[in-house]
């Protein structure tokens, strides 16, 4: 099916003559494997007699050759899924399955991607960026200071060079657009985190989704609806990969200090009143940017300065839904 969707990528018509030839099947069958195509990836096609069929939008699916070249350049192993549960998930079986890291993890369609704090991110098929890569940690807690926030600054990047000139960073690892997400990350520790571990970095991006495949709780956007075009997502995953090797080798020379000042610039609520909730705690205050280890500066409403850490807290801009 995924030789199918390659062919009907372009969005252009193609005759059942024309698919089954390419295939090397029938044309019943051609109807059989379309009608499976859009019951497995839920995408919708188009048929018109005499001209054949198309998609209702073209997609951009992962080039397994270009994605390599790039992996085999960084020194990682790859895996690309068709369909899978999780990234993340898969990255975590492969790492109990004996694979050495770093390794990277990508897939067309997640059927139970999740963000932070139990959240699910949706993930329709062909569409959008799902991306771990494995990583192992030797120096302990040195290692895993700040490496969410500069994860994120490798998304920023990788998003401007694909034409996102506004997007910025949301602490601890959201990337918005004009009040709207358009990235996220998700971090997953194995082993121990004070001596050797292994910590698996997922990102999810929104790319050529142009509207919702599931509910989503939150104002969102994609890259595709930014610069008004379909998005090549294999290089963007490229450029992620390339961004993401150099802003980790920084980080693992220098240690997060050394990145600070740049991930506060991006900041886009530096100043602004902000909610921060963690559990049935809620702390309301200015943010005033982030300490040496990443964690969150927060002038309170006492005119006391706090700094908050943690995968679980959330922060939001005060009135902001």
């Amino acid at each position: 099916m995924k030789r199918m969707l390659e062919l009907l990528g372009d969005g252009r018509f193609h005759s059942g003559e024309e698919i089954g030839a390419a295939l090397g099947v029938s044309r019943s069958a051609v109807w059989k494997c379309l009608k499976q195509l859009e019951a497995r990836y839920g995408i919708q096609l188009f048929k018109v007699q005499g001209r054949g069929y198309r998609l209702a939008d073209p997609v951009s699916l992962l080039d397994q050759d270009r994605i390599t070249s790039m992996a085999d350049r960084l020194g990682w192993s790859l895996w690309i899924r068709d369909t899978v549960d999780s990234t993340n998930a898969d990255a975590l079986r492969l790492l109990q399955g004996g694979a050495n890291a770093p390794f990277l993890v990508l897939a067309e369609h997640q059927t139970s991607g999740r963000g932070r704090r139990g959240r699910v991110w949706v993930s329709p098929p062909a569409q959008n960026i799902y991306y771990t890569l494995a990583l192992k940690i030797s120096n302990g807690s040195q290692g895993l200071t700040g490496l969410s926030l500069v994860v994120g600054l490798a998304v920023l990047e990788a998003l401007r060079r694909t034409g996102v000139e506004k997007a910025g960073l949301k602490w601890p690892n959201d990337i918005y657009v004009d009040g709207a997400k358009v990235a996220g990350i998700l971090l997953e520790l194995s082993g121990d985190p004070a001596d050797i571990c292994h910590v698996v970095i997922g990102i999810g991006i929104n790319v050529n989704m142009t509207s919702s495949a599931g509910d989503i709780d939150q104002p969102w956007t994609s890259i595709k609806s930014q610069i008004g075009s379909l998005v090549d997502r294999s290089g963007l995953v490229n450029i992620l990969s390339e961004s993401l090797h150099q802003y980790l080798a920084i980080h693992a020379r220098e240690g997060f200090g050394a990145l600070r000042d740049e991930w506060q610039r991006n900041n886009m609520w530096q100043g602004r009143r902000c909610t921060l909730s963690a559990g049935n705690l809620q702390v309301k205050g200015v943010m005033i940017g982030i300490n040496e280890q990443g964690a969150l500066r927060l002038m309170t409403d006492d005119h006391k300065e706090q700094c908050f850490s943690g995968g679980e807290l959330s922060l939001r801009v005060e009135h902001d839904s």
